[in-house]
């Protein structure tokens, strides 16, 4: 089944839950700032958009600003950091069994599906 990491806050986030409706796909959705990822998740994911750590991070958030940013951090900080605080994700994520995209443009959910 299709899940989607989705903040409803979020425009770009919507924008993707919106193609997935579209398509009429079968999805989970997954409030990741309620249920945040853990960083085995966070890994897993990664792996599956094939994206360096930081290419995930939303480095304009005041938390990474205050806390990370101008520090020289590894692969595993970066992502401990996120786990730590779910709001410094990009998203929305789409994961398809052994396929995810970062939905940034939303099309992109589309090659996917």
């Amino acid at each position: 089944m299709i899940q989607i990491y989705h903040n409803p806050r979020c425009r770009k986030s919507r924008e993707g839950l919106a193609v997935l409706e579209k398509a009429k796909a079968n999805f989970e959705i997954i409030k990741y700032l309620d249920t945040p990822l853990s960083t085995k998740e966070l890994k897993d994911v990664l792996k599956k958009i094939d994206i360096k750590p930081i290419e995930l991070v939303r480095t304009k958030e005041a938390i990474w600003k205050e806390n990370f940013k101008g520090k020289e951090l590894s692969d595993s900080d970066i992502i401990k950091a996120m786990a730590t605080y779910p709001k410094l994700m990009e998203r929305p994520i789409v994961v398809n069994g052994n396929k995810a995209v970062l939905g940034r443009p939303a099309e992109l959910i589309e090659s996917i599906i």
